[in-house]
C-alpha cells in the first residue's frame, strides 16, 4: 500500500537521493519552503493536507487539523512544538504516533559537551586567546588553571539522550553523575531526580550541563536564584535551548562566582554582536553547532526510512515520544 510523505527538510543531494530511493512506490511531496532539521519551521505548508506520512518539521496546527495523517516523524532531537497538552491528546486519541531524531543527534552533542569540558579542565581557550592576541607564553597561569575531570560531580539537567549519552562518555573519569527530568522512570543506570528537585543538589555540583528542551515550564527555568545557588567555582554548560536560561542572570554569575560557562546555544539566535556574553572572558560561545556532522543530512533520512520500515511492519518504532 502506498502512502504520500510531505517533507520540509533541506537536504544534500545526496541524502534527498536516498530518500527518494527508499520509498519505494511511496510519493513524496515536498515543502515550498524548506527548514533545517534540528529548528522547526513553524509556517504551514499546502502539502501536509495531502500526507499521510510527514517527515521534517512540520507546523503542528496542520498535523492536528489534518484528516488523512497517519505518522509524525520529526528531524529534530526536540519537540517543543508537539509537546502540548493539546497535540498529545488529539494524535494520542487518533493513534497517530509521534517521532523526534534523538538517535541522529544524541552522539555528536555528546561529544560536543564532552569537548566543552576537556577544553576548560585544560585551559584550551585561555591557550587559543594568547595565540590570537598577544602570543605571551603564559605556561605557568595556564598550568595552575589546569585541572583533572574524575573528582567532580556533574549535573545532567534534562536527562534525555544527549545527557544520557554523555553520561557514558563520563564513566571512564570517575565523575560522580546525576541526572534530572521531568519525570524519573527508575530504570536509568545513575540516579536520576525530578527537575523539582535541582535547587537542593546545585550548591555541592561542579559542573551543570543543561539540555532541557524549550517550553512554558523550561522558560528562564535557570534564573537568578539557580545561578545564585551554584557554588563558586563552578561550570555550567548549555546544549539545551537557550531560552531555558535567564542570560543575564548567567552574565552576573560568571562576573561573580563562576568560574566559566559553554554554551552552544542562546536567545536569540544569532546572538547580537553588542551581548555581554561575547566580551565575557570565561564564557566561550559556538554557533548552535553541537549536533552538527558532516552525514548529518544522510542519518537523518537513514533513521527516517528505518523507521518507516517498522510502522509499515506493525514493529515498535525508534525515539517515540507519544
Amino acid at each position: 500500500m502506498s502512502s504520500t510523505i510531505w517533507s520540509n527538510l533541506d537536504l544534500t543531494p545526496s541524502a534527498l537521493a536516498s530518500l527518494e530511493a527508499g520509498l519505494g512506490p511511496h510519493r513524496l511531496i515536498r515543502a515550498a519552503e524548506s527548514a533545517v532539521a534540528n529548528q522547526p519551521l513553524g509556517r504551514p505548508d499546502p502539502g501536509v493536507m495531502e500526507a499521510d506520512i510527514v517527515v521534517g518539521q512540520p507546523e503542528v496546527a496542520q498535523c492536528l487539523s489534518s484528516p488523512r495523517l497517519r505518522f509524525v516523524q520529526l528531524s529534530s532531537a526536540g519537540f517543543t512544538t508537539f509537546d502540548t497538552p493539546e497535540a498529545r491528546a488529539a494524535l494520542t486519541t487518533r493513534k497517530v504516533p509521534v517521532c523526534i531524531s534523538s538517535v541522529v543527534y544524541s552522539e555528536p552533542c555528546a561529544q560536543h559537551a564532552l569537548a566543552f569540558l576537556l577544553a576548560e579542565a585544560r585551559q584550551l581557550p585561555r591557550s587559543i586567546r594568547d595565540q590570537s592576541t598577544t602570543r605571551e607564553w603564559n605556561t605557568a597561569p595556564t598550568r595552575r588553571a589546569s585541572f583533572l575531570l574524575g573528582i567532580q560531580s556533574v549535573l545532567l539537567v534534562g536527562f534525555g539522550g544527549i545527557a544520557k549519552r554523555l553520561s557514558e562518555l563520563l564513566q571512564p573519569f570517575g565523575l560522580e553523575v546525576i541526572g534530572f527530568r521531568r519525570e524519573p522512570r527508575g530504570d536509568e543506570e545513575l540516579p536520576v531526580y525530578g527537575v523539582d528537585e535541582l535547587l537542593a543538589w546545585l550548591p555541592q555540583a561542579d559542573i551543570v550541563v543543561n539540555t532541557l528542551p524549550a517550553s512554558d515550564e523550561t522558560h528562564c527555568f535557570f534564573d537568578e536564584a539557580a545561578f545564585s545557588t551554584m557554588k563558586p567555582g563552578a561550570i555550567f554548560l548549555n546544549l539545551g535551548r537557550g531560552s531555558t536560561v535567564d542570560q543575564a542572570a548567567l552574565a552576573r554569575a560568571l562576573a561573580g562566582h563562576l568560574r566559566a560557562a559553554y554554551l552552544d546555544v542562546t536567545i536569540p539566535e544569532p546572538l547580537p554582536v553588542e551581548d555581554p556574553l561575547w566580551s565575557l572572558p570565561n564564557c566561550h560561545i559556538t554557533p548552535h553547532v553541537a549536533g552538527g556532522h558532516g552525514d548529518e543530512h544522510d542519518r537523518v533520512v537513514a533513521h527516517f526510512l528505518g523507521n518507516l520500515g517498522r510502522y509499515e511492519r506493525g514493529e515498535p518504532l525508534v525515539d517515540r515520544v507519544y
